[in-house]
């Protein structure tokens, strides 16, 4: 099991701790070799932070996290991100920062009998993501959808697949059909 998962939230409370081991990040960089998928979950972790504290200025909040996760030792999930997984994190989250609201709408109006506000934290990060993915990127709905639901199983609890595989499963067909407002 990877652990631990929510080491790099201390950024949220400023409990980051430095590099105990002594030695330098060059070991530990992560460019082509992360995947997709780290990334995601990297960009999961600065949307709840987010939406937990919203920050003033997103450029300084991201290159905070950045620092952050390369202050811990390699045993507490600690890595140098360069190149283009970084990017592809970055835009998820400048992304779905810019257009939290508009996403929120469109959010709201797919939960059938539910408020935003009762969804958890993660559960909103990861549909915020996921909305953002399906409506702004060539990556294929299924995979978007997926992703989303492994994310959200890893971050959060079993019982959270479902709603976000129904909220964007709903969202996917309604882009695809091209219907107003979506």
């Amino acid at each position: 099991m990877r652990e631990p998962k929510w080491k790099i939230c201390d950024i949220i409370y400023g409990n980051a701790s430095e590099d105990k081991t002594g030695q330098g990040n060059e070991d530990r960089v992560f460019d082509m070799t992360a995947t997709r998928r780290q990334a995601r979950e990297w960009a999961i972790q600065m949307l709840t932070a987010a939406d937990m504290n919203p920050p003033e200025d997103v450029d300084l909040f991201i290159e905070t996290f950045w620092n952050t996760l390369a202050t811990y030792d390699e045993s507490e999930g600690g890595v140098l991100v360069k190149g283009k997984i970084r990017k592809f994190s970055e835009d998820r989250v400048r992304g779905v920062l810019a257009e939290r609201e508009a996403i929120d709408q469109k959010l709201v109006g797919l939960l059938d009998n539910w408020e935003l506000h009762r969804l958890g934290t993660v559960e909103r990060a990861v549909l915020r993501m996921g909305m953002w993915e399906l409506s702004r990127t060539d990556v294929p709905p299924p995979v978007v959808v997926n992703e989303a639901v492994d994310l959200v199983n890893w971050f959060s609890t079993p019982k959270s697949r479902a709603i976000v595989n129904g909220v964007l499963d709903k969202y996917a067909k309604s882009l695809a059909a091209g219907e107003p407002g979506k």
